[in-house]
């Protein structure tokens, strides 16, 4: 589990979730809670929520499911909700990967 976190922008290495900074609305918006404003802080906990529920058969019995829950909490969601929200794909135009490919441009010419 990667996740890389910027000023503006939030990816992970096991999903195709996103979240970036919108300067202005000073808020965090994040692809799998599309029109629900974050701090940076409760968009972390979106991003680190969705890296962990890319898991391929994630069951509440297991040990984490106490630390899901906990994060879903925290975004107003019980744990089976925000694992339904997190499993699924991005919205269409809210992948951001032109962001990212503009990034790995900036990084391969800095070479």
């Amino acid at each position: 589990m990667t996740l890389t976190i910027n000023d503006s922008s939030m990816t992970s290495d096991r999903t195709p979730h996103t979240a970036r900074y919108a300067p202005d609305r000073n808020s965090w918006e994040v692809s799998w809670l599309p029109g629900q404003p974050l701090d940076r802080n409760t968009a972390i906990t979106a991003m680190i929520l969705a890296d962990t529920t890319a898991e391929p058969g994630l069951r509440e019995e297991q040990r984490l499911w106490p630390h899901i829950q906990g994060w879903a909490a925290e975004l107003g969601l019980t744990g089976p909700e925000a694992v339904a929200a997190a499993s699924q794909p991005p919205p269409d135009g809210v992948h951001h990967d032109e962001e990212h490919a503009a990034g790995q441009l900036d990084r391969e010419a800095a070479d």
